[in-house]
């Protein structure tokens, strides 16, 4: 490909072109050169034609006899291929695209018909349209500075002095104009025939798979933002669809995309599975419904033939791999559904830890793939709304951000109430250092690693426990001192020692992990719901949340001022107590999830995952034994309270 120049026809191949088009449609039979020819003529007409004509004028005289003569060629190739269902069908299509042309239609209208009946002259008659397998994009990289870059530049933009001269000059690579509206096929098509009377030369020399590297390298050269495009590829499942193999991928524009999600994801996209096109065509692609379907099959097949641990890896990864990447955006459009499915997932995964029988989890596998047609109407684009988004973005920005709030707040209050006002910075350092991190945590996560489901989890669940675990021994130790006597007590005694000498790296501590666990994932939820063609709506759900947010910890502030020190701490030791519960929960539930522990579900009761209520014994018996501790603390505390003081030392 020394010579890919642009698309605009060189006088010449004009001639040759209608002398070939001639010749081939005396032919009745449809081989391979009448299609393929047909189709690049209906690929130049439907970019060059804004060249020729515009707002109803002529623009280049010589531009426009071509798209005239070129739709007389293709009308005559369309009617002399094969009669079948679709032929004069296309024939039809055919005059009317020779009619816009003739009455000088705008651009848009010529283009979009050129394109469809292209797309329908491949459906009717087949020819290869896309490479047997992912084209070897490393290799491309070296072709194209073997045989290219000596006409387009090393990087496809900046052609030689001496090749400038030439009419035309070889194309710019970079003009992301022309790019959007050409497909990897059609370059395969001119590396493959070159073009006549330019000093593009036919590579038909190389191999199939060398000419569709190229291809794909080629038309990658004008896009940028890959990570980007991954992201919305393994987040939209929508896309993925639109998009399922290889061959629909090579014979599509970026112009068509655009079309259908949004110029600026279309782009994104196009840049990802140019430079990835292995992304695609994979039945088992992650982070799709797709997935979850063939690996739960597979589960099962493992599962009857008696490999009970490859269909419990199998189950976990429908879950982690398949289903957990798309959570997140399901919950915002039907978090009844999405919890739904998680459950039947969990029970999917308990029925072969258990020994179920291979009929049970058949039932299952049922229930789940009704549960997963249900899901793809909720995920698919035309399901966004920008009420469901706003809410969305709202909720879970608010939902995450209570629990935080609750624990910040008290500890705040505590402080002010103690008169102990320079360990402050201490509660506030640590709830801000906690949001700095989460930030970060995006960062790694957007653009140098993939967090997995199974980090996801593990996270969460550690971050449940360990902050569960420092709210009981702090609603107990608050709960001792709701006593007017406990806390003059401990003022005199122990209030200024401890706090000047580890108390308030602990208070840092505890606002750290009770915060970072809310904003990672609230992080991972808005990279999920994440839409630059909704980023207004998001940003408006977001800041909502955060001024509703803001007004709740004034209040909770102000009314905690207004309490007697004795009934501060006793509310605020029941509101930890039950946070710690909630978070007990969250945590065994997060480990079960990630594959770490069984679940044993029991049935006919409700999942309530914002209480940490899972129908499972593990679950539950958590959330019970921290319960129990707790109420063993308030009984040991309020014991202790009510015994004698000691020698108090004023």
């Amino acid at each position: 490909m020394h010579r890919i120049v642009s698309a605009t026809v060189h006088p010449a191949l004009r001639l040759i072109l209608l002398a070939l088009a001639l010749c081939l449609s005396v032919t009745a039979n449809a081989e391979e050169p009448d299609v393929r020819t047909t189709w690049r003529l209906l690929d130049y007409i439907a970019v060059d034609y804004a060249s020729a004509v515009s707002e109803g004028r002529v623009a280049d005289e010589f531009e426009y006899r071509e798209m005239v003569e070129f739709s007389d060629v293709v009308a005559r190739q369309i009617a002399a291929l094969p009669d079948t269902k679709d032929n004069q069908a296309l024939i039809r299509r055919s005059d009317q695209l020779r009619a816009l042309i003739a009455n000088k239609e705008p651009a848009e209208r010529v283009g979009r018909l050129a394109r469809a009946l292209a797309a329908s002259l491949l459906t009717a008659y087949p020819v290869p349209l896309a490479p047997s397998q992912a084209p070897d994009l490393d290799r491309a990289r070296t072709l194209f500075a073997q045989n290219c870059a000596s006409c387009h530049g090393a990087a496809g933009s900046a052609p030689p002095a001496a090749m400038q001269a030439l009419d035309p000059p070889p194309i710019d690579f970079t003009d992301i104009d022309r790019a959007r509206q050409r497909s990897a096929f059609g370059l395969y098509q001119v590396i493959t025939q070159g073009l006549e009377g330019t000093s593009m030369a036919s590579f038909a020399s190389l191999s199939d798979e060398d000419r569709w590297a190229l291809a794909f390298h080629a038309g990658s050269i004008a896009f940028e933002d890959v990570a980007k495009g991954e992201r919305i590829w393994r987040e939209d499942d929508g896309i993925r669809q639109l998009v399922p193999d290889l061959e629909t991928l090579a014979a599509l524009t970026p112009e068509s995309l655009a079309e259908q999600i949004g110029e600026d994801r279309a782009l994104a996209v196009m840049a990802y599975l140019r430079a990835n096109p292995d992304a695609v065509g994979q039945a088992n692609d992650a982070g799709s419904l797709a997935f979850v379907r063939d690996t739960l099959d597979r589960s099962l097949s493992a599962y009857r033939a008696g490999n009970r641990e490859e269909a419990r890896q199998l189950a976990l990864s429908a879950y982690l791999d398949g289903f957990e990447p798309l959570e997140a955006l399901l919950a915002t459009r039907d978090g009844g559904l999405m919890r739904e499915v998680e459950q039947a997932l969990g029970q999917f995964r308990a029925g072969i830890e258990s020994g179920a029988n291979p009929s049970e989890l058949q039932q299952l596998r049922a229930r789940i793939d009704s549960l997963l047609a249900r899901a793809e109407e909720a995920l698919a684009p035309e399901a966004a709304s920008e009420i469901s988004t706003f809410l969305g973005a709202f909720t879970i920005l608010l939902r995450e951000g209570i629990e935080a709030l609750l624990v910040v707040i008290a500890m705040i209050a505590f402080v002010k109430k103690s008169h102990r006002f320079e360990v402050l910075p201490y509660v506030h350092g640590g709830w801000i250092a906690a949001l700095l991190a989460g930030v970060a945590t995006w960062v790694l996560a957007t653009y140098f690693v993939s967090i997995s489901g199974a980090s996801r989890e593990m996270t969460e669940g550690i971050g449940a426990l360990l902050a569960a675990v420092i709210l009981v021994s702090v609603g107990i130790w608050m709960h001792g001192k709701s006593q007017a006597e406990e806390w003059r007590r401990y003022i005199q005694e122990k209030m200024g020692k401890a706090l000047s000498r580890g108390s308030a790296w602990f208070l840092f501590g505890l606002a750290f992990v009770v915060v970072y666990r809310e904003a990672f994932e609230t992080i991972l939820f808005y990279a999920a719901l994440w839409n630059p063609q909704s980023s207004s709506v998001i940003l408006a759900g977001a800041l909502s949340a955060v001024a509703l947010l803001a007004l709740i910890a004034w209040a909770m502030l102000r009314y905690s001022r207004k309490l007697p020190i004795t009934q501060f701490f006793r509310y605020s030791a029941i509101l930890i107590a039950i946070l710690a519960v909630i978070l007990a929960g969250k945590g065994v539930g997060a480990f079960q999830e990630a594959g770490v522990l069984s679940a044993t579900f029991i049935a006919d009761l409700p999942r309530l995952a914002e209480l940490g209520f899972f129908p499972t014994v593990e679950t539950i018996g958590a959330q019970l034994l921290t319960l129990l501790a707790l109420i063993a603390g308030f009984r040991a505390s309020r014991a202790s309270s009510n015994s004698p003081p000691a020698n108090v030392k004023g």
